[in-house]
């Protein structure tokens, strides 16, 4: 495996900081395109199923990265990239002229503002803001979108990466852009999974099967992939993390802090009701857990909003 080849002369190096639920399918998928990867975690659990397939796993993050060409991070917020790359000493153990892909989901401010200072302390090193659109599944299948922006030379260096954990990557221009078009995704997707889980509430309070839901918007013009997804999950009582819900949460607010004085009171009140389930204890379990709070919070329609017919 590829994983085994660390060494050769002629062989792509990658370091991979981040192997939770994405980090590890990407970290996996380097390795079946013959790319060598090593990898580091801040959690030994996280690393130990690599370990055990093969993968050399460093003692540290700034060992990771040393004389790799490409470093791919995917960690969950900024703090944590703050942390690990700026206070850990990854800035100043990047390999000369090496490409450093952010792909985790943080926001365009903090994306910048990381752009710039790596400016300042490696200008030879390359920055890729690359957030990813997709979750488990896809990120084990190898079928995540690239929402890639930065400059043209670090396009032609991650070109294999890229391909080997992905199904389409856009570069959308200067590092931020990627960002930013990940913050509006986002944004869309929860509102599509929130709107699933109460039109399931809905259904139960009419006593509507939910299969039978299911089955009505199948194939339709109301039918996407990911409300399909999280319907099943949610009617099967499945609640395993493919997007945990405390990310979901995070990334909602990344899009109402970005979005400034403009109104999204759609979003606002969908932060506050995930917040909710973050805070019933479901914050480590898939966004569908959502629909786990609706009945316990009383959601129903008001009976004075029906008395006039509106």
């Amino acid at each position: 495996m590829a994983a085994a080849k660390a060494g050769q002369a002629d062989d792509p190096q990658i370091a991979v900081i981040g192997t939770g639920i994405m980090g590890s399918a990407m970290a996996r998928n380097l390795d079946a395109a013959d790319l060598t990867t090593t990898v580091w975690d801040g959690s030994a659990a996280a690393t130990k199923p690599l370990a055990a397939a093969g993968f050399t796993v460093a003692s540290s993050a700034a060992e990771a990265v040393s004389g790799k060409p490409v470093v791919i991070t995917m960690l969950p917020t900024a703090a944590a990239i703050e942390s690990v790359v700026f206070d850990g000493g990854v800035a100043e153990a990047f390999a000369p002229g090496a490409v450093w892909a952010q792909m985790g989901t943080i926001g365009a401010e903090a994306t910048t503002r990381f752009s710039e200072r790596l400016r300042q302390v490696r200008p030879d090193v390359l920055y890729a803001d690359a957030p990813v659109s997709g979750s488990k599944g896809a990120a084990d299948a190898a079928q995540l979108l690239i929402l890639a922006s930065g400059p043209q030379r670090a396009e032609t260096v991650l070109r294999p990466a890229f391909a080997a954990i992905g199904r389409k990557t856009v570069w959308l221009g200067q590092a931020g852009q990627g960002s930013k078009m990940k913050i509006a995704v986002n944004a869309y997707m929860s509102v599509l999974i929130e709107g699933v889980a109460e039109a399931l509430e809905l259904a139960s309070v009419l006593g509507v099967d939910p299969a039978k839901l299911g089955e009505a918007i199948e194939g339709g013009p109301l039918d996407a992939p990911i409300a399909d997804a999280k319907l099943h999950k949610m009617e099967a009582g499945d609640y395993t993390p493919e997007f945990p819900l405390q990310w979901a949460l995070k990334d909602v607010d990344l899009a109402l802090e970005a979005a400034g004085g403009v109104s999204l009171p759609l979003l606002a009140a969908l932060s506050g009701q995930w917040q909710s389930a973050v805070d019933a204890g479901h914050g480590r379990e898939d966004v569908s857990a959502v629909r786990l709070t609706l009945a316990t919070r009383g959601l129903r329609v008001p009976r004075a909003a029906c008395a006039d017919g509106r």
